[in-house]
């Protein structure tokens, strides 16, 4: 299968999300995709033993998208080969009464992987700037000094919001965290499929809430947060991908992928070579096990 055009979904100069396709399928079947994504996460559950026993690294995957993107079947089957230790994910909802006490990346912060491990989250630290920036009224149950109204949320205070934003990425890159970013992109029409299979589905019915017809109505002012955010903190260190999602299916081969490519790249991953005085008598600690009675 060619999915070469996947390094394209890399986000280097500035984007239009409105120009940018939603709809992949990698002239594939379904069948075709699902041995190709059983073939990738294989070999990315292969690489996370390596990223444990090197212990130098951890990788942070970082999904986002508007609701019925996908994001969670995405997970589910992009690390279902993973020793279950070995990769922890979280979703983050409306934050607690703890969490508000605190500024808004803590718990971000404290959810980061440690080193040898794949972090997952399930939605990010940028949804500061995207449900917040859509509602700003979220923004006063922070609490904040000099934040008394929604008039008092302008503009200095959305660029200084981007620039803790970077800061963090920048930190923890430079302290051995592998950040991606991933941006499920789908169609308007397709969300609409999506909430309509959510209703007319009995098992999927719990998955509904009145609440997303009213984001719906967002839609455009939704879109337009997001291509800004990604314009302004894809960088090198911590870059997005925008992958078209409307075909589930090719949107998990596209991420497993991407990671799986990218994290070849780091060369000095690997596992550790094992003390010289063990080496030379591995023969005869073999030997000692094999002599003894069963």
């Amino acid at each position: 299968m060619d999915t070469s055009k996947i390094t394209t979904y890399k986000v280097t100069e500035a984007i239009q999300l409105s120009q940018i396709p939603t709809y992949e399928d990698f002239n594939s079947s379904d069948k075709q995709l699902k041995r190709e994504l059983e073939n990738v996460r294989e070999a990315l559950g292969d690489f996370q033993d390596t990223l444990y026993a090197h212990g130098k690294y951890s990788v942070l995957v970082c999904l986002q998208g508007i609701d019925t993107a996908g994001k969670d079947s995405l997970i589910r089957e992009v690390f279902k080969d993973f020793n279950a230790r070995g990769v922890v994910v979280h979703s983050f909802k409306v934050p607690t009464e703890l969490e508000r006490k605190h500024d808004y990346l803590w718990r971000h912060y404290i959810a980061l992987p440690a080193r040898g491990k794949f972090g997952v989250f399930n939605r990010t630290h940028y949804e500061n700037v995207l449900v917040t920036r859509v509602h700003p009224e979220y923004i006063l149950g922070e609490h904040l000094p000099g934040i008394h109204s929604v008039a008092d949320i302008d503009e200095e205070f959305w660029n200084k919001r981007f620039d803790q934003i970077n800061d963090f990425e920048r930190h923890i890159a430079e302290n051995g965290t592998l950040v991606f970013k991933f941006f499920l992109h789908i169609s308007k029409e397709e969300q609409r499929q999506r909430l309509l299979r959510r209703l007319a589905l009995k098992r999927k019915n719990w998955k509904f809430s009145p609440g997303d017809l009213e984001e719906r109505k967002l839609w455009d002012q939704y879109q337009s947060c997001y291509e800004e955010a990604i314009n302004r903190t894809s960088k090198a260190h911590a870059p997005w991908y925008i992958i078209p999602s409307d075909n589930k299916k090719a949107a998990r081969v596209s991420v497993a992928s991407i990671l799986l490519q990218e994290l070849k790249k780091y060369k000095d991953i690997q596992e550790p070579e094992l003390d010289e005085k063990i080496k030379v008598n591995l023969e005869a600690y073999k030997q000692q096990l094999e002599n003894e009675n069963g």
